[in-house]
């Protein structure tokens, strides 16, 4: 979900920037009787509504408006003041909704403005990992090797240390839904619908934000960087081996802990290409209606049909590149003719099912009688 800042809630509306209340709610009524699921069937017609909806929401309410035009326009005045009135109020953060309010922090430290599309959303997650796949032949699988990678990750933040913000000690509950992580658009008086619930667009549903968001990281506390790292592939390894070195994946936002470097290892001469992968697997699925055949006597019937199927399987693997000396390479290969082997036997079951059903049904039992 993109962030409050992030969107141009007075393009969505098609509004001007000094729209007054009543145009913004003609906007809307005039975009939300065309956008509305009950009206319009287009796919996308849904989360239009749901858009030109949260800009109403933001728009057409006097304190979020003024909120949100802080945050696009960069200013680090936000005109808000304090429960007494003073832009000082409350020290750093205490009466101004965003936690900016005069453009001094404590102790007469400058305080930096807002950036321009950064998000104040307060959600620490983990970081994921960063999969990374290192092709190696198969004389360096079996000796083992070590090889050096760059690559591109979110790493924690360097000026706030991860936490995405630099002054502030902790977040803070979210001016836009008190905490709630949900806003509301009461939209009775315009159409009769009701109200309609949605995900808050300044804290993205967490319904925390950063009071003093990072400049370096724009709040999440990671940035994205090149990293280094060295693989340390062990002697015997093979096609598919994963080789972990922990904490060298993408950092958590906020603070929260890093995911792991994954070195997937890629032996071509072990591996089945598609072709050879879908040869065996056609081939595997022959052979349960080969052995149901010569058990049920009905080889004949079936052999055209198990014919059609090997000359299909032998034309894939050839198509392929052919058979492979490595033992690797025929494990996977039989693993391969396995799974086709399972799905068959499955159809073959259940062929044998019906014609037992067939020679065994009332009429068989009536006439076995007579005789």
């Amino acid at each position: 979900m993109a962030s409050m800042n992030d969107k141009d809630y007075y393009a969505i509306l098609g509004v001007e920037r000094d729209a007054s209340t009543e145009d913004i709610r003609k906007a809307f009524q005039q975009k939300a009787r065309k956008l509305h699921p009950d009206v319009n069937k287009a796919p996308d017609a849904e989360e239009r509504f749901k858009e030109v909806s949260e800009a109403y929401a933001v728009l057409s309410d006097s304190e979020k408006r003024s909120r949100y035009d802080a945050m696009r326009s960069g200013s680090p005045f936000v005109g808000s003041t304090g429960s007494s009135g003073s832009p000082y109020a409350g020290g750093y953060g205490g009466g101004d909704p965003f936690g900016w309010g005069f453009p001094f922090g404590p102790y007469g430290q400058p305080r930096r403005g807002p950036a321009r599309g950064r998000s104040r959303s307060y959600n620490p997650r983990a970081g994921a990992d960063v999969v990374f796949d290192l092709t190696i032949d198969a004389a360096m699988a079996e000796k083992g090797t070590s090889r050096g990678v760059t690559y591109q990750r979110y790493a924690a933040c360097e000026v706030c240390h991860g936490r995405g913000t630099v002054q502030a000690e902790r977040s803070e509950t979210c001016p836009t839904c008190h905490g709630t992580g949900r806003i509301s658009v009461d939209l009775t008086g315009l159409f009769g619908f009701g109200v309609m619930d949605m995900g808050c667009p300044e804290c993205e549903g967490t319904g925390r934000v950063v009071a003093d968001p990072c400049d370096a990281c724009g709040g999440t506390g990671r940035v994205l960087t090149a990293s280094e790292v060295v693989v340390s592939v062990p002697a015997g390894s093979h096609d598919g081996d994963l080789i972990r070195v922990k904490g060298m994946g993408n950092a958590g936002t906020n603070g929260s802990a890093s995911g792991d470097f994954v070195c997937r290892v890629v032996v071509p001469e072990e591996r089945l290409n598609p072709y050879q992968a879908r040869g065996f697997q056609t081939l595997g699925f022959g052979l349960p209606f080969l052995v149901f055949g010569v058990l049920s006597n009905t080889l004949l019937g079936l052999l055209a049909f198990i014919i059609a199927i090997a000359v299909v399987g032998i034309a894939l693997v050839v198509r392929g590149g052919g058979l492979k000396a490595n033992s690797r390479w025929w494990r996977n290969a039989l693993a391969s003719l396995g799974n086709g082997a399972a799905n068959g036997l499955f159809i073959a079951l259940l062929m044998a099912s019906m014609f037992s059903c067939a020679a065994w049904g009332p009429g068989a039992r009536y006439r076995g009688f007579l005789w």
